[in-house]
């Protein structure tokens, strides 16, 4: 299934995305695609009703609605930093030995089409297209990779907004730099683990005013989403809902030899094969 929420910002229903024009409406049996849903096993739950909805014809029409993102507000976003060696030589990092783990402020998370907007006293706003996942159960001390598996309801497409001057320059906090508002771009749409037949074989890609910034595969991560799940288990509580961003390929503004900046009036396009596209119009300082 393609899980979606449609509507206003805070008003949006849930529903399961049929094809580009149509859509199955979810909200008469489910709240929100939130903590909640995909910790009582929502997901398979409405599988069979999106199926005997679709094939008996009741559906609706998309009509130019806003896209969410396809997930409520989680407990945690959280992120793995580093996760390609060629953005880590980029970065003039070493590659890690083990995941680097930081944080962004849940309430970072807006759709996939909604602005993003420049925080106060950044000159070093950037981009990053990375892979989501989304957890699906109560998850803390897996046994092993096989488990963390099964504890992920999907994936989705996320633009890691970072600004590299509050990040790196700033103390050390990588979470200062990421986590102003609207940075967190998530979906279309979130799809279930079973539609993506290998989650390591996915296309990605980030353009800004239509010049292509990053070209990657998720093939090239140097710990992949099962290992990710099941080493940060170890460490915390992932709960149902919660967001793994899972790092970014090269081509970021901060490698660029000389640095390139996201300013007012830029737009970014981006998109990971099977999990859909985003365009964000990037606005100035409040």
């Amino acid at each position: 299934m393609y899980l979606m929420r449609i509507g206003a910002p805070g008003a949006e229903k849930p529903v399961a995305r049929i094809d580009d024009e149509t859509y199955v409406d979810l909200s008469d049996v489910v709240m929100d695609f939130d903590e909640a849903f995909f910790g009582t096993g929502g997901v398979a739950r409405v599988r069979p009703i999106v199926a005997r909805r679709a094939a008996e014809g009741r559906v609706g029409l998309f009509a130019g609605e806003r896209v969410g993102a396809p997930i409520a507000r989680p407990h945690q976003i959280l992120c793995v930093g580093l996760n390609y060696r060629d953005h880590a030589a980029e970065s003039g990092m070493p590659v890690p030995d083990e995941p680097i783990l930081f944080t962004k402020s849940p309430n970072t998370l807006v759709g996939p089409n909604d602005d993003v907007r420049i925080p106060r006293g950044s000159a070093k706003t950037d981009w990053e297209v990375e892979l989501g996942i989304v957890i699906g159960r109560r998850t803390s001390y897996l046994d092993d990779v096989a488990q963390a598996r099964d504890a992920i309801a999907g994936y989705v497409v996320v633009n890691d907004v970072s600004e590299r001057a509050f990040q790196l320059e700033r103390g050390g906090q990588w979470s200062k730099g990421k986590s102003a508002e609207t940075f967190n771009p998530a979906g279309p749409w979130l799809a279930t683990a079973d539609e993506i037949d290998d989650v390591l074989a996915l296309d990605m890609w980030l353009d800004v005013n239509g010049v292509r910034r990053q070209t990657g595969n998720t093939k090239t991560m140097i710990f992949d989403p099962y290992f990710i799940v099941h080493y940060l288990s170890q460490f915390l509580v992932l709960e149902p809902g919660d967001l793994i961003n899972t790092g970014t390929p090269p081509g970021v503004g901060m490698g660029l030899n000389p640095p390139v900046w996201l300013q007012p009036g830029d737009v970014m396009e981006l998109g990971i094969r099977h999990l859909g596209t985003q365009r964000q119009h990037v606005l100035g300082p409040r």
